[in-house]
């Protein structure tokens, strides 16, 4: 099957979760700053919400970029990570609202561990189609920093029960982890797309 109306449908919800993460942001009724801060919480907790949307969309990006056809069970696979990517408006705006407490964080905790868990998924249905010779798995390899990310996730959520901070903490530096370029699909793609000499 071609990949073109996934990708579109893909882009499509993207933007729409990015929409609705900013609708939440409310403007305040006061017209000075003091009336920004009791928004502060709102704003962090959708920068870090916007940040992991921006890394998924560059992913899945650049995952299709080496991924010549889908099957039915990529498909699938896909609309399992967009059913995850779609909960992140809510708990952005329930630990927002909230500033971070115990529950929200760990909810918020659990949409990213099961992100990251439907985006391994995707990304093995991809291997398994195209074959191990696929140029997604030669750029992913043993993908050490995706399945680090899921048991930072998870000692992050433990970490919630003893103190908000240290989840917090745990949520914005697999995100910085994940903000560093990752050049390892650019670099098995590279010789395909070089330019005769």
């Amino acid at each position: 099957m071609h990949k073109g109306r996934l990708e579109a449908f893909t882009d499509g919800v993207f933007a729409i979760i990015i929409t609705i993460m900013v609708l939440e942001l409310r403007a305040p009724v006061g017209a000075d700053f003091s009336a920004l801060r009791p928004l502060l919480p709102v704003f962090l907790s959708y920068v870090l919400s916007f940040v992991y949307v921006a890394i998924y969309w560059n992913n899945h990006h650049h995952m299709f970029q080496v991924t010549p056809h889908i099957s039915g069970g990529i498909l699938w696979a896909n609309l399992h990570l967009l059913f995850w990517l779609s909960l992140f408006p809510f708990v952005t705006d329930w630990a927002g609202k909230n500033h971070f407490a115990t529950w929200p964080t760990v909810l918020y905790g659990c949409i990213l561990f099961m992100a990251s868990v439907a985006y391994w998924i995707l990304q093995n249905v991809i291997i398994k189609h195209h074959g191990e010779g696929s140029l997604l798995k030669k750029a992913v390899g043993r993908d050490a920093k995706g399945k680090m990310s899921m048991v930072v996730y998870g000692i992050a959520i433990a970490s919630a029960f003893i103190h908000v901070v240290i989840a917090q903490a745990l949520y914005c530096a697999i995100a910085l982890l994940w903000l560093m370029p990752d050049r390892r699909i650019e670099r098995v793609q590279a010789p395909s797309h070089a330019k005769p000499n």
